[in-house]
């Protein structure tokens, strides 16, 4: 167990999440489409910091995951290179650029990859230098829990993002649809932990699964209760604090049936 690489990855997928946050800010404010905002309030649209100095943070943010993640290529090898120059592209184009492609519904998909299987995968990588079937496995729930969080921020902008003519998953398949995927990424998340344990005889590691199936039943009862507009932002920091409990209980199993 390297510590400094463990701490590197963690510095990399932080700054990009940082990176993507503001970048999301940056180009949704220039492009107008943060005007009538239902959440949180943003940074450019509500004029709290001008665009450029935004887009600087951004910029500064992917700077930081750049220079973390090329001192584990060095140690490790330049495949990271290339992975980690897909992560940044992959934050900037969420919403920046001509056709970004979370106007198109692709957000949900992109946030499993990076945030999901590359996150999880990627730092057992950088860890022992190889894949483990362990580690890939253990990206979906990280990836759908995730993608729950994208997934109830867009159920809840949906009459925004229809005007601003925003085409997220949500507004494709509707209201009604958005809140059972919800659902299912939360059920599921639990589901492929315990299957996980199970396969790999690991049964400490079940104890992950108490995450989506005891304190993701709060936020989903709310959103297939019916929950909409501002109603929907406390259901997004109860999911991200699921997301960190399954994350804490996963290594907690991980590290009792090692």
């Amino acid at each position: 167990m390297s510590w400094w690489r463990a701490v590197a990855a963690g510095v990399v997928a932080l700054s990009l999440q940082i990176a993507t946050n503001y970048a999301n800010d940056y180009s949704d404010g220039v492009k107008g489409t943060d005007s009538a905002r239902v959440g949180p309030v943003r940074l450019v649209a509500s004029g709290l910091a001008p665009a450029a100095a935004v887009k600087r943070a951004a910029f500064i943010a992917f700077g930081v995951a750049a220079v973390a993640g090329g001192a584990l290529a060095l140690v490790v090898g330049p495949e990271l290179l290339l992975v980690g120059a897909a992560a940044i592209a992959a934050g900037w184009f969420y919403t920046g650029g001509p056709k970004p492609y979370g106007y198109y519904g692709y957000g949900e998909l992109f946030v499993f990859v990076f945030f999901g299987l590359v996150a999880t995968a990627g730092t057992t990588y950088v860890l022992l230098e190889k894949l483990t079937g362990t580690s890939v496995a253990l990206g979906v729930p990280v990836g759908f829990l995730a993608c729950a969080l994208l997934v109830v921020n867009n159920l809840r902008d949906i009459p925004t993002d229809t005007v601003a003519g925003k085409k997220t998953l949500a507004v494709r398949i509707g209201d009604q649809w958005t809140r059972f995927l919800y659902l299912l990424l939360i059920a599921g998340a639990g589901a492929v932990i315990v299957g996980v344990a199970v396969a790999t005889r690991r049964w400490a590691v079940m104890i992950g699964a108490l995450g989506p199936l005891v304190l993701g039943m709060l936020p989903a009862r709310a959103v297939i209760g019916g929950a909409a507009g501002p109603a929907l932002i406390p259901v997004l920091g109860r999911t991200g604090r699921t997301q960190l409990a399954t994350g804490l209980l996963l290594v907690i199993g991980l590290l009792l049936s090692a």
